[in-house]
């Protein structure tokens, strides 16, 4: 997905089961589209480091969005739709909603596209399409370790800095009282010199 410098990783559910299990299984890291109004698949684009809602280009929009309307029974036969993408985190799962059916969080982190059916984009994608069946729940258990790795040599690289900084301001604290030592120590000596000239005159 997307152009050939930049691609993009998608995963998508064939039905309401699957659906499901890509909503138990999905990434902070996340964007999800839908059909608005209507059931379709349910796509989820999987961000890179560093990218967020407001870095994703048009065109990786625009290509989700076709994917989505083209997997909808319903909107795949209409001339346009509406889709809806929003960050995965913001998805919102009840115990009394039925197998793939999902709600919000927040309505004001919802955005909406509405595209006409583009073949071009269509052909292109399936073009890079590669099926397969990937173990999302130890895909996301990985990601979750290692997550706490980075967060952790994060913690440590702070508690160093914090450590080193600590050592400064101590040697600043004890350069400047040795310095009003030897301040003192001078004028001390300056002034019993003015009282020998003194005795002596």
């Amino acid at each position: 997905l997307g152009d050939v410098y930049k691609r993009q990783v998608i995963y998508m559910g064939k039905d309401k089961f699957e659906n499901e299990v890509l909503l138990k299984w999905g990434w902070p890291e996340d964007v999800w589209f839908h059909v608005d109004d209507h059931s379709s698949a349910h796509i989820y684009l999987r961000l890179k480091n560093g990218e967020t809602m407001d870095t994703i280009s048009e065109q990786v929009v625009n290509e989700c969005s076709q994917l989505t309307k083209a997997n909808s029974i319903e909107g795949s036969k209409l001339k346009s739709v509406k889709i809806v993408y929003t960050p995965y985190l913001n998805l919102k799962k009840t115990n009394n909603m039925e197998v793939g059916q999902v709600g919000f969080h927040s309505e004001k982190q919802r955005r909406y596209i509405t595209v006409e059916k583009d073949k071009d984009i269509i052909r292109a994608i399936l073009k890079t399409k590669d099926e397969r069946y990937p173990d999302l729940e130890q895909e996301k258990l990985k990601r979750d370790v290692q997550e706490r790795k980075e967060r952790a040599k994060e913690i440590q690289s702070k508690l160093q800095e914090e450590k080193e900084l600590d050592r400064q301001r101590k040697e600043e604290k004890e350069r400047r009282g040795y310095q009003g030592f030897f301040d003192e120590d001078l004028a001390v000596t300056n002034k019993d010199e003015t009282n020998l000239e003194e005795d002596f005159m």
